[in-house]
C-alpha cells in the first residue's frame, strides 16, 4: 500500500494516513480482507511516528473502514456499496457545509453558489 505523505502539508500525518486509507477503501483500491502494513512498518517506511500511524489506525477501525485481528494485523473491511455512498456523502457534506456558510456569510447569494457549483462540476467532467 503506498501513500503519499508530507509534512509540507497544513493536513496533519495522521489526517493524511486517514484520508488515504478511507480513500483506498471506498474506491475499492484496497479490497475487504487486504492487509495493511502493520503499524511498525508504515512508521518506519514513511519516517513518522509510531502512535501516528496507530491513531490513524484506530480512527479507521471506529469508522469501520478497517478492523484488526490479533496477531495478524489490520485488514480493510467489507463495506457495501450503500454505506461507501453515505460515508462519502457524509464527508462531502462536512467539507462544503462551511465553505457554502462562509459564501452566504460573504454576501453571495444561494442562487449564486449554486451556479458556480455547477459550473466547477462542468470544469471537472471536462
Amino acid at each position: 500500500m503506498i501513500l503519499n505523505l508530507t509534512d509540507l502539508s497544513d493536513e496533519p500525518l495522521q489526517s493524511q494516513i486517514i484520508r488515504q486509507v478511507r480513500a483506498k477503501v471506498l474506491s475499492g483500491s484496497l479490497k475487504a480482507g487486504d492487509s495493511l502494513p502493520s503499524i511498525r512498518k508504515l512508521a518506519s517506511s514513511q519516517k513518522i511516528s509510531v502512535i501516528t500511524v496507530q491513531r490513524a489506525y484506530e480512527a479507521l477501525e471506529r469508522e469501520g473502514l478497517i478492523h484488526s485481528r490479533r496477531g495478524k494485523g489490520f485488514f480493510a473491511s467489507g463495506i457495501n456499496s450503500d454505506t461507501k455512498k453515505e460515508m462519502a456523502e457524509l464527508r462531502i457534506q462536512e467539507k462544503i457545509e462551511p465553505i457554502i456558510k462562509n459564501a452566504l456569510a460573504e454576501g453571495m447569494s444561494i442562487k449564486e453558489i449554486e451556479t458556480l457549483v455547477k459550473e466547477l462540476l462542468k470544469s471537472i467532467e471536462g
